[in-house]
């Protein structure tokens, strides 16, 4: 027999989180789609205080949300954002690719002289017209995506830009909010990663109430 109290239904788990982060958080500055999204990432890594960093481009999730209904790819840096997105909750069955593994990517890399996470997109061209570009670990990806579409590349229909780290993540997710060409969510600073970005795909995939 258990000594410790503690819940264990595992819907009353979820309701009393979300509860707590909708009375903690500050939402006040976020629309009725972008605060589901915000509530999602608060969810995904348990830091109330990132309500701060979390920065929509107007109309951007209601944006992606209809890409993905029309059946827009999701094109992703890392496999485990790719691994983590809930297909259930995808409106169309949306395609989604990660091309890290593909074995021409670390010959590319050499010639490109950046990371693989970089040279992977360069595999993404045909499919990134419209698609919802999702980044949670490689800041090089979201400084390269920018560098991509100064080549006119095809326009994503958005991208969650949510790269993590202490060398360039910030200053890559400031490039793409100063850009200004594409609808972005992002989380300003060093924090990010593949759990904050996979939550801001299923909370833009599933309109159901949280």
């Amino acid at each position: 027999m258990s000594t410790h109290t503690y819940i264990r239904d595992g819907g009353d788990i979820y309701r009393k989180s979300f509860a707590i982060i909708r009375c903690e958080a500050d939402l006040s500055r976020f629309d009725a789609d972008e605060e589901k999204v915000a509530v999602r990432i608060i969810h995904a890594c348990g830091m109330v205080e990132v309500d701060r960093d979390i920065h929509c481009s107007p109309g951007a999730v209601a944006t992606a949300r209809r890409a993905l209904q029309n059946g827009a790819p999701i094109l992703c840096d890392a496999k485990m954002v790719a691994s983590g997105i809930t297909r259930a909750r995808l409106p169309a069955n949306n395609e989604i690719i990660c091309t890290l593994d593909d074995p021409r990517v670390a010959d590319m890399a050499k010639t490109m002289g950046n990371t693989r996470s970089a040279a992977a997109m360069e595999l993404w061209r045909d499919k990134m017209g419209g698609a919802i570009i999702a980044i949670g670990n490689a800041p090089t990806s979201l400084f390269h995506l920018l560098e991509m579409l100064d080549e006119s590349a095809p326009m994503p229909a958005a991208v969650i830009g949510m790269p993590v780290g202490f060398v360039g993540a910030a200053e890559s997710k400031e490039a793409l909010m100063e850009d200004g060409r594409v609808p972005f969510v992002v989380v300003r600073g060093r924090k990010g990663g593949s759990a904050m970005t996979v939550a801001a795909i299923n909370a833009i995939a599933h309109e159901a109430e949280i």
